[in-house]
């Protein structure tokens, strides 16, 4: 197995690390995706070139997130939709909810924060996968007995990649990445 990695973070590496989660979820019988999608459209390329996956879940961001970045676009996510993926908008599980709201008005870093921040020191990608993992997973749209091949990006479109054994956020510390499959350099 060989990990790809990335000179530059971005959108232009999509393909390549879809095309990897593909390539080892065929050998290792993983059955389900998690990705990071906030317009829908990775997850709609993610269906379209792995249709044989059981189960592909998109993450979008919290609504309150939408005035920073772009809300999910209903014509994409319909198309994902009739491909069977299913979508999940929630409260971000390390980074965005009631602990960021402490930090902006009253400083330090909460607990969660550190976390957040220890998994970008990896790669962005990673901290969002594993957020985006936690939130499928509270959701109820995972199999937890199984890894799950979970996928975020820098910014739009995908540049990181790991097989995940996932873990619901209130057993966080029973969470275990057991590979990485792409990401970027800086």
């Amino acid at each position: 197995m060989s990990v790809h990695y990335f000179e530059k973070p971005g959108p232009d590496n999509t393909e390549t690390t879809l095309q990897a989660a593909r390539t080892r979820a065929e050998r290792l019988g993983i059955r389900q995706l998690v990705l990071a999608s906030n317009t829908g459209k990775t997850a709609l390329t993610a269906a379209e070139m792995m249709p044989e996956m059981e189960r592909i879940v998109g993450v979008t961001e919290a609504a309150g997130w939408w005035d920073i970045d772009t809300p999910p676009d209903p014509e994409i996510v319909a198309q994902a939709e009739e491909k069977d993926v299913k979508f999940v908008t929630g409260t971000h599980g390390l980074m965005g909810a009631v602990g960021w709201a402490v930090q902006k008005s009253f400083g330090g870093l909460p607990p969660v924060e550190l976390i957040a921040r220890t998994y970008y020191t990896f790669s962005p990608g990673t901290k969002v996968a594993i957020e985006c993992m936690l939130m499928a997973a509270d959701a109820g749209l995972l199999y937890m007995e199984e890894d799950v091949i979970a996928i975020a990006g820098t910014g739009r479109g995908a540049d990181t990649a790991m097989v995940v054994r996932p873990t619901f956020s209130n057993k966080f510390f029973d969470l275990r990445i057991r590979e990485f499959l792409a990401m970027p350099r800086g």
